[in-house]
């Protein structure tokens, strides 16, 4: 019987990396092309988790559960960030990649669309993934 892994070390998982990059093509064609008030809000929220989380599996092999309640955490602290109005206050309002990236408003119901988004990455490394 294996035994959990319990630290993270370098590495690079060929598998994970090729999620990230299909999750990272998904967002992009998302930001792109779709201009509504749900898929491009609410399910890119929902989907960026999965890119952040499989980036960092592509190069850190770690306990699955706690690698994602670090994007989680990740993806909240950039949420209060929004909520603090912390692109402007860096003085980088004017500059669309960072208002993109970072983003520039609050939003509940991201937070909801971050945590159900690690949920489904926690219930697909219970039946796909790595058994750690």
């Amino acid at each position: 019987m294996q035994t959990p892994r319990t630290s993270w070390k370098i590495t690079f998982n060929r598998k994970y990396f090729l999620l990230a990059v299909l999750f990272f093509m998904v967002e992009v064609l998302i930001a792109l092309y779709v201009h509504d008030d749900f898929i491009r809000p609410y399910v890119g929220d929902y989907l960026v988790v999965f890119l952040i989380y499989f980036a960092v599996r592509a190069i850190l092999e770690g306990p699955a559960l706690k690698t994602a309640a670090g994007v989680l955490l990740f993806a909240y602290t950039i949420e209060v960030l929004q909520y603090f109005h912390f692109v402007e206050r860096i003085g980088l309002g004017h500059n669309q990649l960072a208002r993109t990236v970072i983003g520039m408003g609050f939003e509940w119901w991201d937070m909801l669309a971050y945590t159900l988004g690690v949920g489904t990455v926690v219930v697909w490394e219970k039946k796909f993934g790595a058994q750690n």
